[in-house]
């Protein structure tokens, strides 16, 4: 019994896009991280470059494996790659439900990660620019404290230009009031919604590869007991 050479070349297109997909994640990640234009406080609140990363080398080697199990007709890295496909299938399919159930967990999160870095004086220059262009664009002040996260070093980025913004009067000047952790935490809110869109447009096509690889696999199995 001859393998159906449609199944067999659309799991090999397939494979190859998911290895580019890959690739291009793989590289979005590096340039994210090496980038100086990153921003410090997004990355202490939620590390998503790393894993960025780790899920684009995971999608190469699967799309690599794949591939080469269509051409050889391999049952063996067929197998492996319905495997490795099921795993992050089901690893997207939990990230998600606990993504959606669990939001204020995550809110918990991020306010744990940022209280780590008060006082606000004692951190590096670049965080603490970081910090400052976030203030000045968001009209907020300090991180969950408000401007006490400062300390007596409130910085001009505080200052209430904006008077439709919650300002609070200190002993000089008039600061704004809302701590950045509402920010952070909409601006993660975003990229959360973005990120998980992506992972469902990626399970999807995840279906269809297990559809595909499992079919190759049983039509390899049958081809192989009638020659035998």
């Amino acid at each position: 019994m001859a393998v159906n050479k449609f199944i067999k070349y659309s799991l090999f297109l397939f494979n190859f896009l998911f290895w580019i997909s890959g690739c291009i994640l793989l590289g979005v990640g590096i340039w994210l991280r090496v980038t100086k234009d990153s921003n410090k406080l997004t990355e202490q609140a939620v590390p998503g470059i790393d894993l960025l990363i780790a899920v684009g080398v995971i999608v190469m080697m699967l799309g690599f494996l794949g591939c080469c199990g269509a051409v050889q007709e391999s049952r063996c890295m067929l197998l492996l790659f319905f495997i490795g496909l099921l795993l992050i299938f089901i690893l997207l399919l939990a990230a998600g439900i606990l993504g959606a159930v669990g939001e204020d967990k995550v809110k918990d999160w991020i306010k744990e990660n940022l209280e780590k870095m008060l006082p606000l004086s004692s951190q590096p220059q670049d965080v603490q620019s970081d910090l400052q262009l976030l203030e000045e664009k968001s009209k907020c002040c300090g991180l969950i404290n408000g401007p006490n996260d400062w300390g007596s070093s409130i910085p001009a980025s505080c200052n209430c230009t904006d008077t439709s913004a919650p300002c609070v009067k200190t002993e000089t000047r008039l600061v704004y009031q809302t701590p950045c952790v509402t920010v952070v935490g909409d601006i993660m809110k975003k990229q959360m919604t973005v990120v998980i869109g992506i992972a469902f447009a990626i399970a999807v096509v995840m279906i269809f590869g297990m559809a595909f690889s499992m079919i190759l696999f049983c039509q390899i199995g049958r081809k192989e007991a009638s020659t035998t």
